[in-house]
């Protein structure tokens, strides 16, 4: 990649005219610095508009240059009539003005050939005639089309796009990423796309469900064990780190491991080596490690519950990912996308049900948005969704409060405040353990030993369902 003589442009730029010359001359002196580079390149000034683009650049995202100049670059590149800063993207113009230097960030951008990755550099090359000027050059891009590696992501939304430039920054390195985001935003699909743009691709993708497991069984599932290491040894178990050699291991709700496995996984990550239960050989491990949690890790680690040396092992790159109510302009992309995997003639939703779906606050996220377009489709008979078939929006939430009658035992009290619950939100476990003051494994065992008795909604399946995000 060529390299950018600042001063060399910056002073032909800034040179004093004559003023028979200085137009064609500034113009001139501009086309000629773009067109040095093989790779897209334009000039801008402080008002974003286009003083010059090469060949590159006007074949990736015009059909010719007179499109182009005076245009605003967000205009070209973003289909956008605001700014990336005005739009929720970094600006590197922005960047670059405030302090006077290069600057970069990584954006999505609109090409003849449909949306790219693009990575997006600007310099300050000095003035024209006293305005200032700036070269961006985009250094390098690819393809943005879902393919089967993003598979289940769908959106569009600057919230959305600032996510998919981070998977694109982070998947062909081998650092460590930390997913945070509430329950059902789609962390493993992500973990997953992380996994397939990464050169580890053809080797395993291994996730575990750390809130799931029993504490005594966390470390033998990691680790494997050996033959007679515990009672009911039978024989040799490889772990869930030695099956992911080569690959990916992913750790989901991270934060629910207890502090004494903590400690083995910050050995694990800094030495590369760990040991079957029962074993005393030591083994090599080969893995990248993805984490994720829906929890505030910094406030764990003031309160001592999550280790700090461990946590900022995990957290190299963290990657946010948006909750459905700060990405609601996704809502009919996302409903469109879920219908069609779900019917193969998936029925219009009509403009007043849209409306409702638009409205509602989604504390389940893309799970609980699956689950009403499901239920609808049921109740639509595959012909248009109404307000009728989203009852689940229109009830009144006050139905299922718990309110009695009659006096009632503590244990039917407690079952119907847990279904009650549970609805009011959106089956979110992790969310509702939180609020109740208890630890996601004894909620998971309190709603297993309720249903026993009575109808009871269960847990939301887990994010590896394809749900689309």
């Amino acid at each position: 990649m060529k390299d950018i003589n600042v001063k060399k442009w910056g002073w032909i730029l800034s040179s004093k005219k004559t003023e028979n010359t200085a137009a064609r001359d500034t113009q001139v002196n501009l086309q000629s610095l773009v067109d040095t580079f093989p790779e897209p390149m334009i000039v801008i000034g402080e008002d974003y508009r286009i003083k010059a683009a090469n060949d590159a650049y006007i074949e990736t995202y015009s059909s010719g240059r007179p499109d182009i100049l005076g245009k605003k670059c967000h205009e070209i590149s973003h289909h956008s009539p605001l700014p990336c800063d005005m739009s929720g993207e970094e600006c590197p113009l922005m960047e670059a003005k405030k302090g006077s230097h290069h600057a970069r960030a990584f954006h999505i951008h609109h090409s003849l050939g449909g949306r790219v990755f693009a990575n997006v550099e600007v310099f300050p090359v000095g003035g024209d005639g006293g305005d200032a000027l700036y070269l961006e050059r985009i250094q390098s891009s690819s393809v943005a089309h879902p393919g089967p590696e993003m598979e289940g992501l769908v959106g569009e939304s600057p919230a959305f796009s600032r996510m998919l430039a981070s998977i694109h920054r982070v998947a062909h390195l081998s650092s460590t990423v930390l997913l945070l985001g509430e329950t059902g935003t789609g962390k493993e699909l992500v973990s997953q796309a992380i996994h397939k743009l990464s050169p580890r691709a053809p080797k395993p993708f291994v996730a575990v469900d750390c809130s799931g497991l029993p504490e005594n069984l966390i470390e033998s599932e990691l680790f494997g064990y050996e033959k007679g290491a515990f009672t009911g040894a039978h024989s040799q178990k490889t772990g869930l780190v030695e099956t992911a050699k080569g690959g990916t291991l992913f750790l989901d709700e991270i934060g629910e491991l207890p502090l004494n496995m903590q400690a083995k996984i910050l050995r694990l990550l800094e030495t590369n080596v760990y040991r079957r239960v029962g074993g005393i050989e030591a083994k090599k491990a080969d893995i990248r490690l993805i984490s994720a949690t829906h929890r505030d890790l910094d406030k764990m680690v003031l309160e001592g519950t999550f280790r700090q040396d461990l946590f900022y092992r995990i957290n190299v790159f963290p990657i946010h990912l948006p909750a459905l109510r700060n990405r609601p302009e996704d809502i009919p992309l996302l409903a469109k996308t879920i219908l069609g995997r779900l019917s193969a003639t998936p029925p219009v939703i009509r403009p007043d049900a849209m409306d409702l779906l638009l409205a509602h606050d989604y504390p389940g996220n893309i799970r609980e948005l699956k689950n009403i377009l499901e239920r609808a489709l049921i109740l639509s008979d595959q012909e248009e969704i109404t307000p009728d078939h989203l009852p689940a929006l229109t009830e009144n939430p006050e139905e299922f409060g718990p309110f009695f009658q009659t006096v009632v035992t503590l244990e039917t009290m407690e079952k119907k405040y847990l279904q009650w619950a549970l609805h009011k939100t959106g089956q979110d476990l992790p969310r509702l353990a939180d609020a109740l003051g208890v630890s996601l494994r004894t909620l998971y065992r309190k709603i297993e030993r309720l249903k026993e008795d009575m109808p009871i909604v269960q847990p939301a399946p887990r994010s590896s369902d394809k749900t689309p995000d």
